[in-house]
């Protein structure tokens, strides 16, 4: 029996002016002998989490469609106009390669034609750091990317940003939600273009975005001596592929080698089952390839090119995948170091990263005087501590755990353009001293201890999914560990009610930031347990991270498997499995 109010407002899109395809589409759910599917169509209207509206696409008030991205944007548009009043509002729109994706794009900017916005729209694919970068570029007071980001095939997205060029935040983000609510018939939506406020751009912006990228390079000489090194590209199907290989050739790479299978933009992924370089299994074509022609690094970007994975030979010559925390700490150690020996550190500059990421990051950037600001969740609020101390202090780089990077503020979302580009340099730099990144990498665990961090994600889908994460939450909340695998608790961090509780003196402070539903405990041995119902995916995550000292190269194996079985203990002592 579906719920009164579910059914309510699936009679409603029946009797209202929606067109013929999707009642049709709305009454074969309907015929089904499970109503599952169809509840979960209705019985809730798509939200903005950290990465904007996301869902499945389909029919209801649930799913990515015409409608939903109507409202959507009407509501963004209704928005603007209040938020800039007298002026002509400009707006950019760009899509990636998911199926459905130049169409949605399509939809979204008749509207903000039809609301007499001027709207620069991206004729291709393109990848999201590139529109993030155009709206500054342009001069524009918000924009919109339709992605999914690294979701299976059937999800898309869309992604609003505000005018400096970083994904909306508080208020602008609940504001535009009332806004859309605000709509109460898709007769409120003008989906009627006017095609005389919508400009096509492409080239132009792009030599401007790649000439930002480019100027980003440190160690020129190394690249020149290094120019050859072999590195395999994989897009995943994605965008990546407009601007991956044109900015490592930019840079002065010229043995750059095209996972083939992988190198055309199609919404099916074929060759994966998930276009996620988080994924072993996504990597598996360019590492075959690695193989074949003895490479020394493999890059990989998500169907959108916000994220990155890296490939590298360990130290017994094998080739292995760097997850997100390992990465991102090479990237700041590089870049800090850097920055250090080029006399650029004036004591005003800092970095970047989110709570659930490493804390060697932090580490590392706090050696050199470097200042560490850690956000919530969402590179978006990455973004909002740049624009805040824009002009005060400068941004070196920063990036979260799950493969998401920045190098400068050009740009205000993550970018695995700019990334490809300063990985490829920092293993050249590493090469040119007789290194691998791999090598690198374990330098710095000398230097700063072996951090080493883990992620599991437990999958509930639905109604009742939600209401089990919320429970799991509740369940942490109301019977905290005292001690997690043999490790007293001595401090739990609570970002919904914004509190610090010590447990080894019994004090209290207030975080200082925007409430979020995410739990931490931190045991007296160092280690960090987060967890996080996800904004964005039926999921909640749990975090890991420990740490050890490691004496020597020649100990790395024997304390990673030191710290890999501490990981397994813990998540058996919180019975998580």
């Amino acid at each position: 029996m579906i719920d009164p109010a579910i059914q309510s407002k699936i009679d409603s899109w029946l009797n209202g002016p929606y067109d013929d395809v999707t009642k049709a589409q709305i009454r074969e759910l309907m015929s089904g002998t499970q109503n599952e599917s169809l509840t979960d169509a209705f019985y809730r209207d798509l939200e903005f989490g950290t990465g904007g509206l996301r869902g499945l696409m389909g029919v209801g008030s649930n799913r990515m469609n015409r409608y939903t991205l109507g409202a959507a944007t009407q509501g963004l548009c209704n928005y603007l106009k209040k938020s800039f009043p007298g002026e002509q509002v400009k707006v950019a729109i760009a899509h990636d390669s998911r199926n459905n994706s130049p169409e949605f794009a399509r939809i979204v900017a008749d509207v903000f034609s039809a609301n007499d916005i001027k709207v620069f729209f991206f004729q291709e694919l393109r990848p999201t750091p590139e529109l993030s970068f155009a709206i500054r570029h342009l001069g524009c007071h918000s924009g919109v990317v339709l992605t999914a980001s690294h979701n299976p095939k059937e999800y898309n997205g869309y992604k609003a940003y505000w005018n400096d060029g970083g994904q909306v935040v508080a208020p602008h983000d609940k504001n535009i939600i009332n806004e859309v609510n605000a709509i109460t018939s898709i007769e409120d939506i003008k989906f009627e273009a006017k095609p005389e406020n919508i400009q096509l751009i492409g080239e132009e912006v792009d030599e401007a975005y790649l000439d930002r990228v480019a100027g980003l390079s440190i160690s020129h000489e190394a690249i020149h001596r290094q120019h050859d090194l072999k590195i395999v590209y994989t897009p995943l199907h994605g965008t990546g592929i407009t601007l991956v290989p044109r900015i490592l050739a930019k840079m002065g790479f010229t043995n750059v080698t095209i996972v083939e299978e992988q190198a055309t933009p199609d919404g099916n992924f074929p060759t994966v089952i998930y276009p996620n370089p988080e994924e072993k299994e996504a990597m598996s074509l360019a590492l075959k390839k690695a193989k074949e022609i003895d490479a020394d690094l493999v890059l990989a970007t998500d169907p959108d090119a916000d994220r990155v994975g890296i490939g590298v030979k360990n130290i017994h010559g094998e080739f292995v995948l760097l997850n997100g925390n390992q990465t991102g700490s090479l990237l700041i150690y590089y870049l800090v170091k850097a920055w250090n020996d080029a006399g650029k550190l004036t004591g005003k500059e800092f970095i970047a990263n989110t709570i659930v990421t490493t804390e060697l990051m932090n580490r590392v950037a706090e050696k050199y005087g470097v200042k560490s600001y850690q956000t919530l969740t969402g590179f978006k609020y990455i973004a909002e501590v740049i624009r805040g101390l824009e002009g005060k202090e400068t941004f070196i780089g920063g990036g979260e755990e799950s493969y998401g990077y920045l190098i400068g503020d050009f740009v205000r979302d993550k970018d695995a353009i700019a990334s490809c580009a300063m990985i490829a340099e920092m293993a050249a730099v590493a090469k040119d001293h007789g290194k691998t990144l791999y090598q690198l990498m374990i330098s710095m665990y000398e230097e700063f201890k072996f951090y080493k961090e883990d992620l599991i994600s437990l999958t509930k889908k639905g109604q009742r999914g939600q209401q089990e994460i919320a429970e799991m939450m509740q369940a942490l909340r109301d019977n905290p560990p005292h001690t997690i695998n043999g490790a007293r608790v001595h401090e739990i961090r609570d970002y919904k009610t914004g509190v610090i509780k010590n447990l080894e003196n019994n004090t209290e402070h207030t975080i200082d930031m925007e409430r979020s539903n995410v739990l931490q405990f931190i045991t007296a041995d160092g280690s960090k347990i987060s967890a996080r119902p996800s904004g964005t995916e039926p999921k909640i995550k749990f975090y890991f991270s420990v740490q050890q000292k490691l004496p020597s190269e020649a100990d790395f194996d024997r304390v990673d498997a030191q710290l890999t079985r501490r990981i397994h203990e813990i998540i058996a002592d919180m019975q998580l499995r």
